[in-house]
């Protein structure tokens, strides 16, 4: 697929997120601050990657990918809630996110944990709520329920803020369940949601956990050698925090040569199904990125 064919897709996702996303938690109830910051961080752009991936996975499994909008804007709802619970100071302390204030810089460390909290059962009142069959549905929120739980992304965040990963060992596992979890969830939702067959649910399985991993390396590569203001926070905050990274246990060439690796194993997963070559070009791009 060539970039402009590419960009155009992406690009028509995206909106149809952005969209969806603004119609959201949009009424003044006398609670409205909850909502305020709850949009606050719902809203702060970045690249929609997850929901992309569950609508591209929608239409290759012969959905109408409209239909799957609700179950991939849930994806990113609990992403979201993720991100402000990253940054609180119990966790990451982190004050940019995306190039802006954090959630709780701007609301408060009380009201960002709360906005956290609403965001995930807003999530699945989305999927319960939508026009999928009701099996659709029902795989869709046990998938996200799994993904984002005490086997899934919870329990990566406990590893890698409580448990001072050292090994590449431990280092995949932490981000196989804090960000390949979640990119898994999105590639398999989208699957769900249009009745795929299982050859191409599991080559989505494969496609997400190459994917999340070449996503993590290369995120520990911007950490050090990244633009700031591209990457939207701080360059260098893992070593000041004292994380071992990919950096520090690959070197940056080893972490090119693991990024590409894990890039084509994404890419040949799903090459039988993938005609036009969306996935592979955003493999590609994602391998690329600057932020």
């Amino acid at each position: 697929m060539d970039k402009t064919a590419f960009d155009l897709r992406y690009r028509e996702y995206q909106n149809a997120v952005e969209d969806f996303l603004q119609g959201q938690f949009s009424d003044k109830p006398h609670w409205e601050d909850l909502y305020a910051s709850m949009r606050y961080s719902l809203l702060a752009g970045g690249k929609r990657i997850r929901p992309v991936l569950a609508l591209e996975f929608a239409r290759l499994a012969g959905a109408r990918w409209q239909e799957a909008l609700p179950a991939a804007c849930a994806v990113e709802m609990v992403h979201t809630y993720s991100l402000i619970h990253d940054d609180l100071p119990c966790m990451d302390d982190d004050d940019l996110r995306r190039g802006k204030p954090t959630n709780h810089k701007v609301y408060g460390e009380t009201m960002a944990v709360l906005a956290g909290d609403a965001l995930q059962p807003a999530a699945y009142t989305l999927i319960l709520d939508s026009a999928l069959s009701s099996q659709a549905r029902l795989e869709c929120a046990r998938i996200l329920a799994e993904a984002s739980g005490p086997r899934g992304m919870v329990a990566g965040q406990v590893l890698d803020t409580l448990h001072a990963p050292k090994t590449e060992e431990e280092l995949t596992e932490v981000h196989r369940l804090k960000t390949g979890c979640m990119i898994r969830a999105a590639c398999t939702m989208g699957c769900a949601a249009g009745g795929a067959a299982a050859p191409l649910r599991e080559a989505a399985a494969v496609y997400a956990e190459n994917l999340g991993l070449a996503f993590q390396i290369r995120d520990d590569m911007l950490d050090v050698c990244g633009d700031e203001a591209a990457f939207g926070k701080p360059i260098g905050s893992d070593a000041q925090e004292g994380k071992v990274t990919f950096v520090d246990l690959l070197g940056l060439e080893g972490c090119d040569k693991a990024v590409r690796k894990c890039t084509d194993q994404a890419k040949a997963a799903v090459a039988p199904y993938d005609a036009d070559g969306f996935l592979r070009a955003l493999a590609d791009t994602l391998a690329g990125r600057d932020r």
